[in-house]
């Protein structure tokens, strides 16, 4: 997938937490173990959030690999302690089509 339709399936991944009621904390945060895409809070809870698109759900799912996943955690790790933060935390992904949108909430390997 292009950088350009990454950027867009971010944007529209951006709006829908923001109308759910996520404050949305940082975008494309980088360590060198990888990146994360959207960092939000709601309900007291940090949210990191890996944005997937493609024309359908099973096509852009199948893109969270343990690997990916395992980059994830550790770079929300190293978000966490940058930042001095000792809250609740979870996981999630947004599976954006041009159809819509899924929000999996704290998902795990």
């Amino acid at each position: 997938m292009s950088r350009e339709k990454g950027n867009l399936a971010e944007d529209r991944a951006y709006s829908f937490l923001q109308e759910s009621g996520f404050s949305i904390i940082e975008r494309n945060f980088y360590s060198r173990f990888g990146e994360i895409d959207i960092i939000a809070i709601k309900d007291k809870v940090l949210h990191f959030v890996e944005v997937k698109s493609a024309l359908d759900y099973e096509l852009a799912i199948q893109n969270i690999t343990p690997k990916k996943l395992s980059k994830l955690i550790k770079t929300g790790d190293i978000y966490l302690k940058k930042n001095g933060l000792n809250m609740d935390y979870a996981y999630d992904a947004l599976i954006v089509t041009p159809m819509k949108i899924w929000h999996l909430e704290n998902i795990t390997i």
